[in-house]
């Protein structure tokens, strides 16, 4: 697993920083400061053109509406590489449990959740992670990433026993997910008239990363950025985040969308092995996170891989008759490349494309 021969630089907690730089005549470092934050045009609307497509589960597996929804799913998937799944069956009491525990850990002092710091050249744990030199921009956010699937690939060094019931939240949601993605890629498939087991034989029962997201409020919030732009490189992630406080910005022909996350959905998006996988007919979409100036945000996204071991390349059920769009290679080097570089928007893929 990459994750765990890679490392990043070490650099200041960010949680604990903006409780002293938050006043009005505090300045925020310079290494934070991103000037394309306010620069860049940013589409905030509701007209059904502005806002990433909306799938319903329920629809894709009730047998009179699954032809018109996967078309809708497709179409996401082509044109958005984002959409929110609503009715997707992941109970409300699982969602909430591990939630409030994620909200509980960051909450505690910075010396207790330094009990699960990353270790050098590993990025699994609590710190940060795509830190490759000492003069590059720095994100407004710490995180904590966890191996949680398969069971036996989890280094319980990293996982926190206070709250107590952190484990059994995270075991429960990580289950359900699993599952979801599983269903989300037969349809996909299916969408594309190939067959199923073409994508899931390549993720099911594989690994699964849990990164949970801290974005501190910040005075300045125009001039800090959360996340930089990237793109995944998983198959699937499905992220979550608390409903009270938006900051997730889609990519789409050169402008940033702000998604409004419905209340009870989880956001979808396709990842880099995806689209190569689906030689292009299924695009990763480049994304950041912004920050909010007064409130915390917390998210957690579930990134669902394919076989370590697989060499990823175009699947002959998705190329059909047109030219192969992307070299193949082993997923594993695919990885460790992605993990060794700076989050740069879509740079990563571009590497591969023929």
């Amino acid at each position: 697993m990459a994750a765990r021969t890679v490392g990043s630089l070490p650099v200041a907690n960010v949680q604990a920083l903006a409780e002293t730089c938050n006043g009005f005549n505090d300045k925020i470092p310079e290494r934070y400061v991103r000037m394309e934050a306010r620069s860049e045009e940013v589409i905030i609307g509701h007209g059904s053109t502005l806002v990433i497509p909306i799938v319903d589960l329920n629809k894709l597996l009730d047998p009179q509406s699954t032809e018109e929804e996967c078309v809708k799913l497709v179409s996401a998937c082509q044109n958005w590489g984002f959409f929110q799944l609503t009715n997707h069956g992941v109970p409300d009491e699982v969602i909430e449990n591990l939630m409030n525990d994620i909200a509980e850990f960051f909450k505690q002092p910075l010396e207790a959740k330094k009990a699960c710091s990353q270790l050098p050249n590993s990025l699994e744990g609590y710190g940060q992670a795509f830190v490759v030199s000492d003069n590059q921009k720095l994100d407004w956010s710490d995180r904590f990433f966890l191996h949680v699937r398969p069971v036996e690939s989890r280094d319980l060094r990293f996982w926190p026993t206070n709250p107590a019931s952190f484990r059994h939240s995270v075991d429960v949601y990580s289950s359900e997910v699993a599952k979801l993605s599983c269903r989300l890629l037969e349809f996909m498939a299916k969408g594309m008239g190939a067959e199923p087991a073409s994508l899931l034989g390549m993720f099911e029962g594989q690994h699964q990363g849990m990164r949970m997201n801290y974005y501190p409020p910040c005075w300045q919030a125009d001039q800090v950025l959360g996340l930089s732009p990237h793109s995944d490189a998983c198959g699937l992630t499905l992220l979550l985040q608390k409903r009270d406080v938006q900051g997730l910005q889609v990519k789409r022909d050169g402008k940033w969308f702000s998604v409004d996350a419905l209340d009870g959905a989880l956001i979808v998006n396709v990842g880099d092995a995806l689209e190569l996988l689906s030689n292009g007919n299924f695009r990763s979409a480049e994304h950041r996170a912004v920050i909010h100036q007064n409130k915390e945000r917390i998210s957690v996204a579930m990134f669902h891989q394919p076989c370590q071991d697989l060499i990823v390349g175009p699947l002959p059920e998705f190329v059909k008759g047109e030219k192969v769009r992307y070299r193949s290679t082993s997923y594993q080097d695919f990885l460790t490349q992605y993990f060794k570089a700076k989050l740069d928007g879509k740079n990563h893929l571009e590497k591969f494309k023929l």
